[in-house]
């Protein structure tokens, strides 16, 4: 069965230092938090960092805010000095910070920063009037020169779906990281698709076929730009979260690799499971764990091989949820 294995020191994760516990707040504060440190922090080696403090600004200090109209980028300016433009040492400090470290396999950030908010962050008009709502400074930078990292807000992770999702992405970048990426080759960038292939499914069907017919021509271009293309579309598609709809799918095309090795009442009790699945009765942990058994005992290497059935480690609880 596939397994998820990061190094041994963990697998690398950025996150907004204040969540760390890290006294970084404009008001000295923090903002710690006990899910990462007490549950992710045993599987990431987290790489804090506040881009705040980076660009020059104390603790404690004048709170800054994004200012501008809607459809331009906005400023980071203070709050109650104006003159106070941090926008340039920003974006300078965002962009040292992706060349350092390029390496990283997640973020987690800071919900409604406007440094580090994912999304949503207030947007104001120079008179101090709401205007609309964008992404905090640092985390535009991260989408515009490092697309294909996994971004999460640590609050939006008390949603079992949007948690699960974010870990999925994470581990599955990893795997990239360690298999492709550190040994660039065309046979790797077709094993890597091959393994990921229901995971894909269960999250963006189309792109699954998409990226299917672009790999079957992928020897005709340069190998640089096809796993550019391949990367971005794919880690693109997972942010996608499955639905109980996609996962139903990539969980029946599995089982098919199974139905001449079960016998027709073994059979029956699968479709079952992933029928209660299907309508809510039980979460996606318990056809998993039945169709993981079956396919241990009964499954061709191809399928033992999809990360699909051990997307993250088990003992995380991730599936048992959603």
């Amino acid at each position: 069965m596939a397994e998820q294995t990061p190094a041994p020191e963990g697998i690398p994760v950025g996150i907004s230092a204040c969540l760390m516990g890290e006294p970084v707040r404009y008001n000295g504060g923090h903002k710690r938090s006990r899910y990462c440190l007490e549950v992710l922090q045993a599987r990431f080696r987290f790489e804090p960092f506040c881009p705040e403090l980076a660009a020059g600004l104390g603790v404690p200090r004048e709170p800054i805010r994004l200012v501008g109209v809607p459809g331009e980028a906005p400023r980071v300016v203070g709050t109650r000095d104006p003159g106070l433009d941090v926008t340039e040492a920003l974006a300078e400090v965002s962009e040292e910070f992706v060349a350092r470290h390029r390496h990283l396999r997640g973020f987690i950030l800071m919900k409604g920063s406007p440094s580090c908010g994912l999304a949503r962050v207030k947007v104001y008009h120079a008179n101090g009037m709401p205007s609309h709502a964008d992404s905090g400074a640092f985390v535009r930078a991260l989408r515009r020169h490092f697309p294909e990292l996994p971004l999460e807000e640590e609050a939006r992770m008390n949603d079992a779906v949007l948690r699960e999702n974010f870990i999925t992405r994470v581990y599955a970048f990893d795997d990239w990281k360690r298999h492709v990426e550190a040994d660039p080759g065309y046979h790797a960038l077709l094993q890597f698709h091959s393994r990921q292939k229901y995971l894909l499914m269960a999250h963006h069907m189309e792109a699954y076929r998409e990226l299917g017919r672009y790999l079957a021509g992928a020897h005709a271009r340069p190998l640089e730009e096809a796993m550019s293309h391949y990367l971005e579309r794919f880690m693109a598609a997972l942010s996608r979260p499955a639905t109980r709809k996609t996962h139903t799918n990539a969980l029946m095309h599995v089982m098919g690799y199974l139905k001449q090795a079960l016998d027709g009442e073994t059979r029956r009790d699968l479709l079952r499971t992933v029928e209660d699945y299907r309508l809510g009765h039980v979460p996606l942990a318990v056809p998993i764990r039945l169709i993981h058994h079956y396919v241990k005992r009964h499954g061709s290497d191809y399928v033992r091989r999809q990360t699909y059935l051990d997307p993250h480690p088990y003992e995380l609880g991730l599936r048992n949820a959603i």
